[in-house]
């Protein structure tokens, strides 16, 4: 009798396909990458030994592939042990051996389909069975053969009605989690940063798919939440976790799509020369819309596909750039500026790095007390080169709508361009946020509540969007709903500087005690940045408490301070506004007028400026603004 080679591999409930190389539990196919299939497969083949990590790595990766074997192992490990519903803690099928290899721990079987045998069945490895006792397992498999097909048919239903949940509830909101730095120098962190960033960029710009900010998810870098844990928390369908491992001039990533129920969806590798790690950003990017089902318009798909070879060291500049610009201080502002420098000087046509160092010299003019029309004239400047190179990038777009806004006050520009970087990237955060701001200055509460929640979908982390929904809710009078907002984010952050306009609510709702308390915790906390604005409060809060003689000396710790070094115009309009000399305080606005201070955008909404609105000269001014009443 003519023994044939097996065919089918039985363990458990599940079974082995070695022809097609199929994994199937209960007949039913299961999804499982080439990867773990091959380290099923050998050590099903030494079944009860022990294989070593070393044999397995070198079966896996042959030599000369480019990876990082423990990491790549342990992952392939972890995917065969989710598909066999198997545990390290308790294992029923694959056993670690201390930090020696693996062991296959069941009982494995070889179901042998011979032609000249009609009795041939199923046999286990290592032995061959007599005929009485094969004829014996016959008949007890026969006459398990109806309760057996009852439990297929029942798991077979059950699995899809699940796939049919699957598909009507699709995955639309996605959070790509920070990509793991596996090089051992931890300088090397901006660079997994920042390719998190840009993948999240990519993903953002798709129709149809909400995907959460860096600075959302930049608190699970350490987490050792579980990954379903993150996604309830995010609100999100989806999760991309992954590594990154850069060695010269090479780059490789790693990265897989699990779903809020951590369900493995899709797992891949990819190695690059690191003057194509744009390509492989939208290679990336693709491959991810593929496996949510998501369909790509024609302009995505063109988007995606043009790219263009990048000096590496360039793109490591512009990463360092991103790294400190997101810092937000003057000093690392000024730093981001350094880098963005360095990466055009390499590549004059990158215009990432352009929009880069817009967006860096438009912060600092807020930051730092270099002349503010110096700082955004370079900003301007960058934001057109960056729009000459490339006119779909959307975060030059957002630059220009904010010089725009905050500078020019020219709002129907300002709206145009934040509509068209929304347009070209339907899930930049900052574009619905900074556009919900200059609904706000022109007094369309209403919409920019909306953009503001659009905005806090894609970053529900972010302290300054948690804020700027206070400041809106504070400009339309809803001065409590917008305390409560202001203390969330200082419970979060108690140094936030934009949440300590829940001074001013204090103080249009008469809560002077509660005003003050909260000066002295930000005076406290931030003397440096809080000075000028503690003394202007402090002046408006004893003048109207009625205690004149606190508020004058309030008023000349302000002015010793400008006479030091000289500060912006609007702490000075405000302790005039609370002194009643309004005269003075128009005085003070005209110079924030001519200086372009930030205080000028607030004009139409701020409550503070209520005792002015009267006034020819205020009017005038809110017309030269664009602002008129």
């Amino acid at each position: 009798m003519a023994v044939r080679e097996p065919r089918v591999v039985r363990f458990g409930n599940f079974e082995l396909d070695q022809r097609t190389c199929e994994l199937r539990k209960h007949g039913l196919r299961i999804k499982l990458q080439q990867k773990p299939l091959h380290a099923l497969n050998i050590l099903l083949g030494r079944q009860g030994e022990v294989v070593s990590r070393e044999e397995l790595q070198r079966s896996l990766w042959p030599d000369g592939v480019f990876v990082d074997f423990d990491h790549g192992l342990n992952t392939a490990i972890k995917k065969l042990r989710d598909a066999l519903g198997d545990t390290a803690a308790a294992p029923r099928y694959i056993a670690t051996v201390g930090r020696q290899g693996y062991r296959f721990a069941a009982d494995v079987q070889e179901i042998a389909i011979g032609h000249a045998d009609p009795d041939s069945t199923t046999v286990p490895i290592g032995a061959r069975e007599p005929q009485s006792e094969r004829n014996n397992r016959r008949r007890i498999a026969l006459s398990l053969i109806a309760a057996s097909l009852l439990l297929v048919l029942g798991t077979a239903l059950l699995l899809y009605r699940r796939a049919l949940n699957i598909r009507t509830h699709p995955i639309r909101s996605i959070a790509v989690l920070p990509l793991k730095n596996l090089s051992s120098d931890p300088e090397q962190e901006y660079f997994s940063e920042g390719l998190t960033d840009e993948l999240i960029t990519r993903l953002a710009s798709l129709e149809g798919l909400r995907v959460i900010s860096q600075t959302s998810v930049a608190q699970y870098r350490e987490s050792r939440k579980s990954l379903p844990a993150i996604a309830r928390e995010l609100q999100v369908d989806a999760l991309v976790e992954g590594s990154v491992l850069r060695s010269g001039e090479r780059v490789r990533i790693t990265a897989q799509l699990v779903d809020s129920n951590d369900r493995h969806l899709w797992a891949e590798s990819y190695e690059r020369d690191q003057r194509d790690v744009l390509s492989l950003q939208n290679e990336l990017t693709r491959e991810i819309a593929t496996n949510i089902s998501l369909s790509l318009n024609p302009d995505e798909r063109e988007q995606l596909a043009a790219s263009r070879p990048i000096d590496p060291e360039a793109h490591a500049d512009y990463l360092q750039g991103r790294f400190y610009w997101s810092k937000r201080t003057a000093d690392d502002l000024k730093t981001a500026i350094r880098y963005f420098e360095q990466a055009i000087a390499r590549d004059p046509n990158y215009a990432n790095a352009h929009a880069g160092l817009a967006d860096s010299y438009m912060l600092l003019s807020g930051y730092s007390a270099a002349p503010r029309n110096e700082s955004i004239s370079e900003a301007r400047a960058e934001a057109l080169r960056a729009l000459q190179i490339d006119k779909r990038l959307a975060e030059a777009h957002v630059s220009l709508a904010a010089i725009a806004q905050n500078y020019d006050w020219d709002w129907q520009f300002a709206e145009t361009e934040y509509q068209r970087a929304i347009r070209l990237d339907p899930g930049q955060a900052n574009a619905h946020h900074w556009h919900a701001e200059c609904l706000a200055f022109q007094g369309h509460f209403d919409e920019a509540l909306h953009e503001i929640e659009r905005a806090r979908e894609l970053d529900p982390m972010s302290l300054i969007i948690g804020a700027d929904k206070g400041v809106i809710l504070y400009f339309a009078r809803q001065y409590w709903p917008a305390i409560e907002q202001f203390r969330s984010v200082l419970q979060k952050e108690p140094n936030f500087p934009r949440a300590r306009v829940v001074i001013g609510a204090y103080e249009q709702q008469g809560l002077f005690k509660d005003a003050l308390s909260d000066l002295e915790n930000w005076e406290r906390l931030d003397p440096a940045m809080s000075m000028p604005w503690v003394w202007a409060h402090r002046t408006y809060i004893y003048a109207h408490s009625g205690e004149q003689a606190r508020a004058q000396r309030a008023l000349e710790q302000l002015q010793s301070l400008n006479s030091k070094r000289q500060i912006d115009a609007g702490p000075f309009v405000l302790a005039y506004i609370g002194l009643g000399q309004k005269d003075t305080a128009l005085g003070w606005l005209q110079k924030a007028y001519l200086e372009h201070s930030p205080a000028i955008a607030g004009l139409k909404v701020d409550p503070v400026y209520d005792p002015l609105r009267s006034d020819p000269r205020f009017k005038e001014l809110m017309r030269r603004v664009g602002l008129a009443q």
